[in-house]
């Protein structure tokens, strides 16, 4: 299974692809999205090269699956609802590729790498780098959106497991501490 994770930013978007057999993973491609070629004001310009970004990344790898972080709310109420329409971009370009979108918050993810939800992006970098056996530590963009793959790659098996033991629909029912999936 291949998995594309995305890490959403409005002036940077990271992205991973990594593939996952079971237990084991291991390392396709990471990388950031960057909107800085254009000016600060110019916000559907910004949301467009993330669009027509994303999509090229899927193009390209070829993910059977995404995830994404959800956001936080910013003790800045602008900056949060930029980071929205950022995300929003991202989970468009997504579904638009006919992927299936799986959502985890930063915290959900810090656990699931490092053991704790409070995990500065120094350790996030650290321990991506020793799951996937890489020869150097990723950019912070590029770790969380790794991160964020390799954290579903771990849920799914559970979803899975859920959906083949449960009449429920994982539309219907809350999913892993809060994380949802459509």
């Amino acid at each position: 299974m291949r998995i594309l994770g995305i890490d959403p930013g409005l002036q940077t978007t990271g992205f991973g692809v990594i593939d996952a057999d079971g237990p084991r993973l291991a390392y396709v491609a990471s990388g950031t999205i960057k909107t800085s070629g254009v000016p600060t004001g110019d916000l559907p310009g910004r949301i467009k090269i993330l669009y027509d970004g994303i999509r090229e990344v899927q193009q390209r790898y070829e993910a059977q699956c995404a995830a994404i972080e959800i956001i936080f709310v910013n003790v800045n109420p602008q900056s949060t609802l930029l980071l929205g329409q950022a995300r929003g971009a991202a989970i468009t370009a997504l579904v638009s590729c006919e992927l299936p979108v799986a959502e985890y918050t930063a915290v959900q993810m810090k656990k699931a790498i490092a053991g704790h939800g409070q995990a500065a992006k120094e350790q996030i970098q650290l321990m991506v780098q020793r799951l996937l056996n890489l020869p150097g530590v990723p950019g912070k963009d590029a770790a969380d959106a790794l991160g964020i793959a390799i954290m579903h790659a771990h849920a799914r098996v559970t979803f899975e497991a859920m959906e083949r033991h449960t009449t429920l629909q994982r539309k219907q029912h809350a999913q892993f501490k809060g994380g949802r999936t459509y």
